[in-house]
């Protein structure tokens, strides 16, 4: 368990430091977390509302932030380059995460292209129906992009690791609340990178979090 809890840690020091210098792309994570808190909520009355909220808003903040925010220039923090990043990201990096985001955003026309989804649903009969199915279809969609990339994982590198990621990807939400709940307050006093309120991004997370994190890296990835 200690291993698995350790990988865990390492998956998420690795995301944040490679992935999160923006205080922007930060505090829109801030948000986004807030909203897929209350997605875990909803879901348990209303699974169709919770993937609406999740992917309407808590993936589309989270999304823009490391699509127009974050730098993609080389890291003069951790010596890397943009590609080196990109090749060893456990989870969806730029390339995969634009796949899914495309598969997200045309799978509402197979409802237009056939209402019943091939008996899936009944026609909807208004467009309150229609949106419901639409939240539906984007529960299936998010599960079925964490279970690809989890298989993929357990093919390309082993088991732990993709159980590991899927764990990170269910409590990123309580963690980027713990690690990011001052960004918005750093934008609002004109501040826009995390190196440029002290020399190392990691004081963007608070000293005991910092303790538990190994400082090694994740083992290349695919």
């Amino acid at each position: 368990m200690s291993g698995f809890l350790d990988a865990l840690k390492v998956q998420r020091w690795d995301d944040h430091r490679y992935y999160h210098h923006s205080l922007v792309n930060q505090s829109l994570h801030f948000v986004s977390a807030t909203s897929f808190i209350c997605a875990y909520v909803v879901a348990f009355s209303d699974p169709a509302m919770a993937a609406l909220i999740g992917w309407l808003v808590a993936m589309t903040t989270r999304q823009v932030g490391h699509l127009f925010f974050e730098p993609r220039g080389y890291d003069q923090v951790n010596q890397a380059t943009d590609d080196y990043k990109e090749a060893i990201k456990v989870g969806y990096n730029i390339k995969r995460k634009l796949v899914l985001l495309a598969v997200w955003a045309l799978s509402p026309l197979l409802l237009v292209l056939d209402p019943t989804l091939l008996g899936a649903f009944a026609p909807h009969a208004d467009m309150a129906e229609f949106v419901r199915h639409v939240g539906e279809l984007w529960l299936v969609v998010g599960l079925a992009g964490i279970a690809f990339r989890a298989i993929q994982l357990f093919v390309l590198q082993d088991v732990q690791t993709g159980l590991v990621w899927v764990a990170k990807i269910a409590t990123d939400p309580l963690h980027d609340l713990k690690l990011y709940h001052r960004a918005p307050l750093y934008v609002l006093a004109g501040k826009r990178t995390a190196d440029a309120i002290s020399e190392s991004i990691s004081e963007a997370i608070s000293e005991e979090i910092v303790e538990e994190i190994p400082v090694k890296v994740s083992k290349s990835g695919v």
